[in-house]
């Protein structure tokens, strides 16, 4: 026993010399990881922008639907000499000397289940003639006009219909790239955590090699063993300081494209902490995630604004093909005057009616194809939805029967690790006392550096799992609410 202690010691002293000329190591555990990358992360930046232009093209969509009041002008002077014609119907040329000025307020709403705009106006016009200096009002106190395509397509209608899914849909995916981060988060957290433990396991192995290798020196000058022993304890002593050094690269090349994704400075030392207190084992029902997913997922809002826009298409493919009529309506009072209370005094009535047609005659089959396209179109995307929702549903299926399961399969692994390390205690006590042979105490080794491996990879997969699943389902299971609720202000 006193070897032993006496042994531990040198390697405890050997580790404590290859660590003590590491810098000062920045800690992170996975949740921190995660808060970075959803808030600094080049692609969560990326994905904030793509919602910030969805929610602005939203309220632009909204705002067709709101009344808009402008105010407009258009003065202009005229001074050259001009073709006027004559009230004999012969035309001259004259030099004319104007000065106009107008101002005009009108207010105008878009009807969105007609597709027409209908719009109130009041105006004043001015003319100065500069060369007799004389002046002259119109006024237009009230004018009421309508505009409206008779036959054509109804952009607002379907704009109505497909607009809301779109920013729906904007939403929800920025919510499920958030996910995706912290999938990925957990991914590149678990490599270099995995990284680092290669490289503790390289240390600790090494520290044990070179203690076994001065240790066996000893004994192959007292004869107890072979110099076939001594030699492999040799080759396994250079092995673990060639398996030190390619760690040590191993770990760089992790926490580098870690902090890449972080967003985080390049001479910054990481140093991650996986957990196993963070796992909670729960089990999601399979029923109760399909339901999750069909209500909250934005595959589901993709799909709708696909058919939506598929139906658009096709209208607006018929619309072009057949006959089409432009009506436009104006109604008001109007009247002109030398001074500009003469001209709103007693105003007169003014109607404008104009109606124009196009009816196409021979397009040699371009409308009839143009519609076949847009419905084969429509069809093609019923077909591709309904297989992508299928796929859908199976993927959900398949993340929820192996998310339940991984939370055992990590119990399982953190109890072989623990199994395992004392397997190698007890190895290299029996090796040490001379009852077995380097064979028993490689084995050992092995079964503990996998074990250690295992149980982070058990981690890793777990933590991976649980934020497909959430993404895929949209729904935080621990606070019980669509995770679209909890989106950062943007």
């Amino acid at each position: 026993m006193k070897l032993y202690r006496t042994i531990l010691l040198l390697s405890g002293s050997l580790w404590l010399t290859l660590t003590s000329i590491a810098q000062a190591q920045h800690q992170l555990t996975l949740k921190q990881s995660i808060e970075l990358a959803q808030a600094y992360s080049p692609e969560a930046q990326a994905a904030a922008h793509t919602y910030r232009a969805a929610y602005w093209s939203y309220r632009y969509f909204r705002a067709n639907y709101l009344p808009g009041v402008s105010l407009t002008s258009s003065p202009y002077l005229n001074r050259q000499i001009n073709k006027v014609t004559q009230p004999d119907g012969t035309e001259q040329f004259i030099r004319q000397n104007q000065l106009s000025t107008d101002l005009a307020l009108s207010i105008s709403q878009n009807i969105w289940f007609t597709g027409g705009n209908l719009f109130i106006q009041t105006a004043t016009q001015r003319m100065d003639e500069l060369t007799t200096k004389t002046k002259a009002y119109n006024t237009q106190p009230i004018t009421i006009g309508y505009r409206q395509s008779l036959f054509g397509y109804n952009s607002l209608k379907w704009d109505r219909r497909i607009e809301p899914v779109r920013f729906r849909e904007a939403k929800k995916s920025y919510a499920e790239t958030l996910e995706l981060i912290a999938s990925k988060t957990c991914d590149l957290f678990f490599s270099l955590a995995t990284a680092q433990a290669n490289l503790q396991i390289a240390k600790s192995n090494y520290a044990s090699a070179d203690t076994l290798y001065r240790y066996a020196k000893g004994r192959y000058e007292i004869g107890s063993i072979s110099e076939n022993e001594m030699l492999q304890l040799e080759v396994n002593r250079l092995n673990e300081e060639t398996n030190v050094m390619k760690a040590q690269i191993e770990v760089e090349e992790a926490a580098l494209t870690f902090r890449s994704f972080l967003g985080l400075r390049e001479d910054e030392n990481l140093e991650v902490l996986p957990s196993v207190e963070d796992i909670v084992a729960f089990e999601v029902p399979l029923d109760r995630a399909l339901e999750l997913a069909y209500a909250y997922s934005p595959e589901m809002e993709t799909y709708e604004r696909m058919r939506l826009e598929s139906k658009s298409n096709l209208a607006a493919a018929r619309a072009e093909r057949g006959l089409k009529a432009d009506l436009y309506l104006q109604f008001g009072l109007s009247q002109t005057g030398e001074e500009l209370r003469a001209s709103y005094r007693n105003p007169l009535n003014q109607q404008y009616v104009s109606l124009s047609l196009a009816i196409p005659i021979l397009d040699w089959g371009r409308g009839k194809g143009k519609v076949r396209v847009a419905k084969s179109q429509m069809e093609l995307v019923d077909t591709q939805v309904g297989q992508a929702m299928t796929d859908f549903e199976l993927n959900v299926r398949k993340m929820v029967r192996q998310f339940n399961l991984q939370a055992k399969q990590v119990q399982v692994a953190q109890k072989t690790d623990e199994t395992a390390r004392k397997r190698y205690e007890v190895a290299m006590k029996l090796y040490l006392m001379g009852k077995s042979s380097i064979l028993d105490l490689n084995a050992a080794t092995t079964e503990k550096d996998a074990a250690q491996r295992n149980y982070l990879s058990a981690m890793k997969t777990y933590w991976t799992l649980y934020y497909g699943l959430r993404s895929m389902t949209q729904y935080d299971f621990q606070q019980n609410c669509p995770l679209s609720e909890n989106l950062p202000e943007i």
